[in-house]
């Protein structure tokens, strides 16, 4: 395994990359809503709800939602009932969630801080573990893979929503140009930060294509794989069960 990673497009040490991902969401963690918002033009919430509806979370399960951050998923979660444990490696992000569950009355939920490549919990643990928008920013993401298929119980299932690169014709391209030359000047304009926000569009740019992605979670033991595109494969679920 090589010792230099991806940070965007840049070339870094596996502990250079971790540093500087944890330094990216620090600094975006109290406007990270606001610019999703405006990244997406408000239709992160659409793909969170249709993500959400696929994982049918149901009364009394345990989920860990990794890389849980601000609670976006682990709210809509807890409203139908599941017992939600949020883990995130950035404190800062699990604290701006915190927050808001406190202001909406999310008392059940649990916060921890984790790496998704390492985690501390038991083997067996959990009902479902769903990862939104986080899976790309992992250093080892097969490791974390595999930890997720790890803490599983036997018929739990793996569910992430993560960006990819959309198979429209002409609407991929499109879409990369708007983001390659308009969202790290709108980061810098909201979030005065334009080079996470350049960090965060060469890290979707760089993520494995759909097909190349669920394959990667059935080599960590996932069966019944599947993806579901949406607008093209810009953004897909993924899912998989273990047997």
């Amino acid at each position: 395994m090589s010792d230099e990673v991806h940070f965007g497009d840049q070339i870094v040490s596996r502990e250079e990359k971790t540093r500087r991902v944890g330094g990216v969401f620090s600094s975006v963690a109290k406007r990270y809503d606001v610019m999703n918002d405006l990244m997406s033009g408000g239709m992160h919430r659409l793909w969170k709800d249709r993500f959400v509806a696929k994982v049918k979370p149901r009364k009394g399960e345990k989920i860990l939602d990794m890389a849980g951050g601000t609670g976006d998923i682990a709210f809509r979660m807890a409203a139908r009932g599941a017992d939600v444990t949020v883990s995130d490696i950035n404190p800062d992000m699990l604290g701006v969630g915190m927050e808001r569950a406190e202001k909406r009355g999310f008392e059940r939920l649990t916060w921890q801080v984790e790496n998704a490549e390492t985690l501390t919990f038991d083997d067996a643990m959990f009902d479902a573990y769903t990862i939104a928008f986080g899976i790309r920013n992992v250093t080892d993401i097969p490791a974390a893979l595999k930890e997720a298929h790890r803490v599983l119980r036997r018929g739990g299932r793996f569910f992430c929503l993560e960006f990819s690169t959309s198979e429209w014709p002409g609407f991929g391209e499109l879409y990369e140009s708007y983001a390659n030359n308009i969202i790290p000047k709108v980061g810098k304009a909201v979030a005065d930060d334009e080079a996470s926000y350049q960090y965060l569009v060469e890290s979707i740019r760089r993520f494995p294509r759909m097909h190349e992605f669920e394959a990667m979670i059935g080599e960590a033991g996932f069966r019944q794989t599947s993806h579901t595109p949406i607008l093209g494969g810009l953004v897909a679920i993924h899912s998989g069960w273990k047997v």
